[in-house]
């Protein structure tokens, strides 16, 4: 398996044309810190500081950068989860206007995938804001995870660049790292919603670009937040489940198994 998850990176930075690799230099790590205050429009106040990164490194978690060339270009920063050392919570990953368009992010996700399957970690967990479409698109349909819980305002008031002036809802997501599905999407191939014949499925569509639409319209981009709250908290708590994110209709909705139209 952990050949397999090493060619899928391979492939895919060889494709977005950077390399991917561990930090542990305290240098590295203030440029790493650095890197991630120009991605989060917080230079001055970056989410992650070098010596929290330093000792997560310390307590052997998951600390990256994404290199093209001697530019660090992105950083992924991950810790052990519940059970320690079984799951990984990955907490922050990103990268910057330089290799936009090229999939870095995609190189960059399934390096961390393959550093945890090395370790005999089958189970990586993360948020998202389940407004931004190309992220639900990422995440679900390129990575292949799927949604494990709905988190209101997660994260309570966060004032820089990326979620100033709303609330931090989140989806939890799951990334089974050894399944099938997450194999065939790290070689390529997206997880694409099917829907059932039988099920009652529904769509809960999102804006196209919500982080436009907050600079431009603040209170419709608070409406569009309340609205997609409602319908997949009150589909998670009916006992329904996401199956998956088309970037024209939104999340897929599958109610309860057993639930079908008449």
């Amino acid at each position: 398996m952990t050949t397999e998850a090493w060619t899928s990176y391979a492939a895919a930075a060889a494709r977005s044309r950077i390399v991917v690799r561990e930090l542990g230099e305290l240098g590295e790590l203030q440029e790493a810190a650095a890197v991630l205050g120009r991605i989060w429009g917080v230079p001055d106040n970056p989410p992650m500081g070098a010596e929290l990164l330093r000792a997560l490194g310390k307590a052997e978690s998951y600390v990256a950068g994404a290199y093209e060339g001697t530019e660090m270009v992105g950083v992924c920063v991950g810790f052990h989860s519940t059970p320690a050392a079984r799951t990984m919570h990955s907490h922050i990953a990103g990268v910057t206007e330089a290799v936009a368009g090229r999939h870095a992010g995609f190189a960059l996700k399934l390096h961390q995938r393959a550093w945890c399957l090395d370790r005999g970690i089958e189970l990586m967990e993360w948020t998202f804001d389940p407004l931004v479409s190309r992220n639900a698109y990422f995440n679900l349909a390129k990575l292949g995870a799927r949604v494990a819980e709905y988190l209101p305002d997660f994260y309570g008031s966060m004032d820089d660049g990326i979620n100033r002036d709303d609330e931090t809802d989140r989806i939890l997501v799951h990334w089974e790292l050894a399944t099938p599905a997450v194999v065939a999407a790290s070689a390529g191939t997206p997880v694409r919603p099917v829907v059932p014949a039988a099920a009652a499925a529904s769509w809960v569509q999102v804006p196209r670009d919500i982080e436009a639409l907050r600079l431009t319209d603040p209170e419709q981009a608070r409406s569009w937040r309340t609205k997609v709250r409602e319908q997949l908290l009150s589909s998670l708590a009916a006992g329904g489940s996401v199956a998956g994110f088309d970037k024209e209709q939104g999340y897929l909705v599958l109610p309860h198994e057993g639930d079908s139209l008449p």
